[in-house]
């Protein structure tokens, strides 16, 4: 084993040496002690406080998997597993030391069954990497949440993006997983069949999990035939209101659009301003339609019909392939774009999802709190299920900021599950959500604990997110 790099002594005590020379002889300069490693695996996208693991180990295998886990449980060692970094609710961050497993270098796609439309992978796998490799059969993988994050740790955090309202989240569409336990033990769950009644569902109990059961090193997913036809549109609206109750009544309709978002006028003056373009600073909505050309034209006219009603502006279209990838990636850059409107500030991300009849009343609320507050916190949402989204633009070391959008956001989530809905809609709970869980799930809680409890009774896969144990 080469020598370990300079690290504070501290920090090396904290993992017996033992278990040192164990991973190092495994994995090589693949396992590194290195403080710049340690701490880019600390932390994800979010303001939340990072927090620097003991040592990262870089695996290309979910045998190397299973005996990093195996050796980090022999000493009772937290283990955290790391996709692309991409989290949102402090998810990675270390909060009890340990050892971070990085799985970017698990990045093979293991087979693609073209005519079952399902596809096998390693966890490391991107979301563009996959979609790149079936570019030519065909077929795509619709789950978008924006980043182009692994998606091992897309179904460990049960991810979800802009097409969701047509083809659901990463819960509808995982359809099995290869999963190593706290004990150092391998498991596959589900299978490549569209359906089963045998046994318990162990696949819907991964997905979400967030790392808290186990590492997620191979995943099965559904694939989709790429659209005949595909076209997207930008509809600017008086207010947000006007905007939101189209959505409502789009989605009550029974309309099968792919994908509605919403930007508030903040918003979408910071994506003007970012990507170079010139819409109407106005609430907005971006749609986009699949199908047979029949089929779309079908779906705009009946849309066009609803933006009518609510005083919605004349479609502008974004018919080639080009202009439709400009807007959604104009759209995918809306949180750098809103850190853009103050430079040196953070953003806190913060979302929930609601009843999608409740949908114009949870954001009027929210939208008028953030007005009489003065903070600059601005909304974009998968609104076609309910789900929206604000980016607090603050100041971390203003105390005052803080504590108002603290306030905000704790008012913003109860203010959710009192219309029936989830302090998150696809963030995922970490360590920054992780005082909601209760106040949403109630006695539900202790029935969690105690699956935690059974698959990792030392309590070391990825501790402190999720549930307070």
């Amino acid at each position: 084993m080469n020598a370990p790099d300079a690290i504070p002594p501290s920090t090396a005590s904290r993992l017996p040496a033992d278990l040192l020379a164990r991973l190092g002889a495994l994995l090589g300069e693949r396992f590194t002690l290195a403080a710049a490693v340690r701490a880019q695996h600390g932390k994800d996208e979010s303001y939340h406080a990072a927090a620097a693991p003991d040592a990262v180990a870089f695996v290309r295998s979910t045998e190397e998997v299973q005996a990093v886990v195996k050796a980090c449980a022999e000493h009772r060692v937290p283990v955290i597993a790391f996709g692309t970094g991409t989290g949102l609710e402090g998810h990675v961050a270390a909060l009890h030391g340990g050892v971070t497993i990085d799985l970017s270098q698990m990045n093979r796609v293991l087979a693609v069954h073209e005519g079952d439309l399902d596809v096998q992978i390693e966890a490391g796998v991107t979301r563009k990497q996959l979609n790149a490799h079936l570019r030519d059969s065909g077929l795509f993988f619709p789950i978008d949440p924006g980043a182009d994050a692994s998606l091992g740790g897309m179904a460990a955090t049960r991810a979800s993006g802009t097409n969701a309202v047509r083809y659901g989240t990463m819960r509808e569409n995982v359809l099995g997983l290869t999963v190593v336990l706290s004990d150092g033990s391998v498991i596959k769950t589900g299978g490549r069949a569209r359906k089963s009644a045998a046994g318990y569902d162990l696949t819907r109990v991964f997905v979400g999990s967030e790392g808290t059961l186990g590492v997620i090193t191979e995943v099965t997913l559904r694939l989709y035939g790429i659209p005949q036809a595909i076209s997207a549109a930008v509809c600017a609206f008086p207010t947000i209101e006007d905007a939101v109750n189209t959505v409502i009544e789009t989605i009550q309709s029974g309309i099968p659009v792919a994908r509605i978002e919403l930007v508030d006028e903040v918003q979408l003056d910071a994506i003007n301003r970012y990507s170079k373009l010139d819409y109407v600073v106005q609430p907005t909505l971006f749609f986009e339609f699949h199908g047979t050309e029949a089929g779309v034209m079908e779906q705009v006219e009946m849309v066009k019909a609803i933006t009518t009603e609510h005083g919605g502006s004349a479609f502008r279209w974004a018919m080639q392939a080009e202009d439709r990838n400009k807007l959604w990636q104009a759209r995918h850059n809306a949180y750098y774009a809103a850190l853009a409107l103050r430079p040196g500030a953070k953003g806190w991300a913060t979302d929930v999802c609601v009843p999608i009849s409740r949908l114009a009343d949870c954001i009027s609320e929210t939208k008028r709190e953030i007005r009489e507050s003065k903070m600059l916190a601005p909304l974009v949402g998968h609104v076609g299920d309910g789900n929206f989204h604000l980016t607090y633009v603050i100041d971390p070391n203003n105390p005052a900021e803080m504590e108002t959008a603290q306030r905000l956001n704790e008012r913003m989530v109860h203010r959710a599950l009192a219309m029936g809905g989830t302090c998150t809609g696809e963030h995922g709970v970490g360590y920054g959500k992780i005082d909601f869980v209760e106040a949403e799930h109630g006695p539900a809680v202790d029935a969690m604990r105690r699956i935690k409890r059974a698959f990792d009774p030392d309590n070391i896969m990825n501790p402190g997110k999720i549930l307070r144990m």
